[in-house]
This record gives C-alpha cells, structure tokens and sequence, in this order.
C-alpha cells in the first residue's frame, strides 16, 4: 500500500508562471516595423491576400474601414486577369468600404509586386482611414496609375473574390449588394456588347 500511495507527499514546484515569461519574451523581442494598408478590392480577402504574401494575413487584420471622398470603379484592364480590377477615384460625395491591415514593412514589395507598381499599373495613395471610432493617418493604398475613359467588367473570377472579400470581412449587407449590383450591371452591359458584335 505505501508504494501505490509513494508520491502524494512529493509536490511538484512550478519554478515560473509560463504565461508572464511568455509576456517577457514579446517585451524582449524588438517589435517588427509595420505599415498601415487598405484594400478595397480582390486584397479584402485574406486567402486571396496570402496567395500573394506567401503567409496568413488574417491576424493583420485591424478591422473593416472608410476611405472618404473615394468611390469605386474599374478602369484598369488587368493584363494577368484579363478584366477589369477595382480602383479609386476621388469623390467628394462618396465613400469606399473596405479592410484596414497592419503589414509587416518586409510585405511591403511582395503587395507592390501583386499591384504591378513597376509596370505602372497601380501607384500608391496616402490617405486616411476612418476605423473603430479613429482616424488612421498615412495609409497605403494602390490606385490606377492610366485611367481607362470608362469602367470595364471583371470576369466571373475577380467577381467573387471580390464579394467574399466584402461578405467574409464583415463590410455592410447594404454596402456588400451595392458592389454585387455595380459588378452585375457592368458585366450586363459587357455580353450586351458582345452580342451586338456578333449580330
């Protein structure tokens, strides 16, 4: 009997609480440098977005936000997509929803890269970011360097990247049926067009 019970007087002492040296260890760590970044488009959607920075991007995530005096369109063909690709173009009178990243500073050529910044597809905008009740200054986002005179459509695939990007990110139901419905009317109009080159 006294062997089965040999262990209950030994107590085990813990020599440290794991969770406070785990604290000391982030604190030690030198923080790295990060930069802030909006996507409105195909980027919206961490999966799409990781295919591109080669890591999961969904604990950048700070939180959906409002680019103000913004709107949407599509006026860059995409020559890898073979579509139109979402831009934006100043507005006073309106506004783009979208997601607000925390990048680290060494993702910063792989989105340049993505975006075709040294084929002067996309260039970057500063601006500022309205999210969780605060306005972030000095925001990266890409905008269309030649602006097609009018909007061309995505194709199917860019379609719903797109609208997974919004619907998955939590942007508004209202918001997420205005894109669908711009998406739509643009595609409409592009087999309407076809059509009357067939005829």
């Amino acid at each position: 009997m006294s062997n089965q019970s040999g262990h209950s007087n030994h107590k085990w002492v813990q020599p440290h609480d794991p969770a406070n040296a785990e604290l000391k260890l982030q604190q030690k760590r030198p923080k790295e440098p990060t930069f802030y970044y909006f996507a409105y488009g195909s980027c919206m959607c961490p999966v799409d977005l990781k295919r591109s920075l080669g890591e999961n991007t969904h604990h950048y995530i700070i939180g959906t936000g409002i680019l103000k005096e913004y709107r949407l369109g599509f006026y860059l063909c995409s020559p890898t997509r073979n579509c139109g690709v979402l831009d934006v173009v100043k507005d006073s009178k309106a506004s783009v929803r979208g997601v607000l990243y925390q990048l680290p500073l060494r993702l910063s050529e792989h989105l340049d890269i993505r975006e075709g910044v040294s084929q002067g597809l996309y260039r970057h905008e500063i601006v500022d970011i309205h999210c969780q009740n605060r306005v972030y200054k000095d925001v990266r986002t890409y905008v269309v360097v030649n602006k097609l005179a009018e909007e061309i459509a995505p194709n199917d695939w860019y379609f719903n990247v797109v609208l997974r990007g919004a619907v998955t990110c939590g942007l508004p139901e209202e918001y997420c049926w205005h894109l669908f419905n711009h998406m739509y009317q643009l595609q409409q109009r592009h087999q309407e067009q076809q059509n009357m080159r067939s005829a």
